[in-house]
């Protein structure tokens, strides 16, 4: 009888033992999975700043080309016949046009990180959650073994 009990012990002891390996592999991944997710919020959010100061710089040379290029077309509305004004007005539009199009590829960087970001700290919580299920798992009990009744 003290045999069947021991046997069984080492059994339950067995599977205890296979169980936490795999629910410590499992956690691992997990871990390793939220970190990486970490390391590249890391890296985008070192991003931000400078893309928040490329949009700025972006926004002040739009508002700068946009006055030159009004002040160019106000001076050839005073003299619709000069080339000279006619050209240096169409350079300030199409400097005005591009630098345009920058901004607003600077607005959409912008935003774009901001929405990676955003998508990485989803998937940290989302793996987090999922270890917690590691980390609250109730732990097992082994049955005791009945000594009463011995041989």
């Amino acid at each position: 009888m003290q045999k069947k009990s021991l046997f069984t012990a080492g059994l339950v002891a067995i599977s205890i033992t296979v169980t936490a390996q795999k629910i410590n592999t499992d956690s691992l991944s997990i871990v390793s999975r939220i970190s990486d997710y970490q390391l590249k919020r890391a890296k985008l959010q070192n991003m931000v700043k400078q893309t928040t100061w490329d949009k700025q710089d972006a926004a002040t040379k739009v508002q700068t080309s946009a006055d030159k290029n009004s002040q160019d077309a106000n001076r050839l509305n005073s003299d619709p016949q000069n080339m000279q004004l006619a050209k240096n007005a169409d350079n300030s539009a199409s400097d005005a046009r591009k630098d345009s199009r920058n901004a607003r590829n600077a607005n959409k960087k912008l935003e774009n990180l901001n929405k990676q970001i955003a998508g990485l700290d989803t998937k940290i919580s989302e793996q987090q959650q999922k270890l917690l299920a590691y980390t609250n798992v109730a732990p097992m009990t082994v049955p005791a073994v009945d000594t009463a009744h011995r041989l």
